[in-house]
């Protein structure tokens, strides 16, 4: 799989996590439009707008009230719980978690027989996250610090991945995608919303820090995601654009129109049964 991205590992994985701490440490108190997120560029992490922008990726108003203030930051780019068709007893894996947003509507869905892991780099983040489990009494919810490229989850112990727009935030896809498997039990499948990349981005954004770490300058080609899922074994891959997600994509930069360069899409496959 080729590098979308114009900056080393080591610069991307640290852009990345400086820009999710500040958002975790700020969220909830800041008050400067400036402080944009992934799937807005007007104040994304206020609550009010939180919930306007997970509206517009799919989420019901039942979804959005169902969680207490504090996990929504506005930072997807989908509903990948609803992709995943989630049933009762299932154990879902989340990469890349945040604040818990999604874990905690899964946990809804997998009820008390069921559990949900979420991961995430930022150590910021994971205590907000556990912090939150608190607020939404999600007892069948538990959040480790690690990377999604290292996961620290034993092998076939889930029956779901899920992620919203994260995975084009690692420098390594191929390794995120081998590590689900592993994850995975046999039967298992993945539930991903993430940005895919629809024409070459300038090169003075795929070169630009924040533009890796905002969701934008890590995206991935439908075919090289293709081929990184094949190869990591999963099979019944599908990758399915939304085109109508030029409508909260254009809002992420007010200089450059970003829909031009990328779209978000539903991914879906499944680890072989046995």
């Amino acid at each position: 799989m080729s590098d979308e991205s114009g900056l080393s590992a080591q610069a991307q994985r640290r852009a990345v996590r400086n820009r999710y701490a500040q958002i975790a440490t700020e969220s909830g108190t800041s008050t400067d439009a400036d402080d944009d997120c992934c799937g807005s560029s007007d104040g994304c992490c206020g609550d009010e707008a939180s919930q306007a922008d997970s509206t517009a990726l799919g989420y019901t108003d039942d979804d959005v009230a169902a969680v207490a203030a504090g996990a929504d930051l506005g930072l997807g780019c989908g509903n990948p719980t609803a992709l995943a068709s989630l049933e009762a007893g299932e154990t879902v894996l989340d990469l890349g978690s945040g604040a818990g947003f999604d874990c905690f509507l899964a946990a809804h869905r997998v009820g008390e027989t069921g559990r949900v892991l979420g991961v995430d780099m930022t150590v910021e983040m994971v205590e907000k996250a556990r912090a939150n489990v608190e607020k939404n009494d999600a007892t069948n919810v538990e959040f480790r610090l690690g990377e999604i490229e290292h996961l620290p989850v034993a092998d076939e112990t889930v029956d779901v991945v899920i992620s919203n727009c994260v995975v084009n935030l690692s420098q390594d896809k191929p390794q995120v995608f081998r590590e689900a498997f592993r994850a995975l039990k046999p039967g298992g499948r993945v539930a991903i919303s993430d940005v895919v990349m629809t024409a070459d981005l300038p090169d003075s954004v795929r070169r630009d820090p924040e533009s890796v770490a905002a969701c934008v300058a890590g995206a991935s080609t439908i075919d090289d995601l293709e081929s990184a899922l094949a190869a990591a074994g999963f099979e019944d891959i599908d990758i399915a654009p939304k085109d109508d997600s030029g409508e909260f994509i254009r809002e992420w930069d007010d200089s450059l129109d970003l829909s031009a360069y990328i779209v978000s899409a539903d991914i879906s496959a499944r680890k072989p049964a046995r």
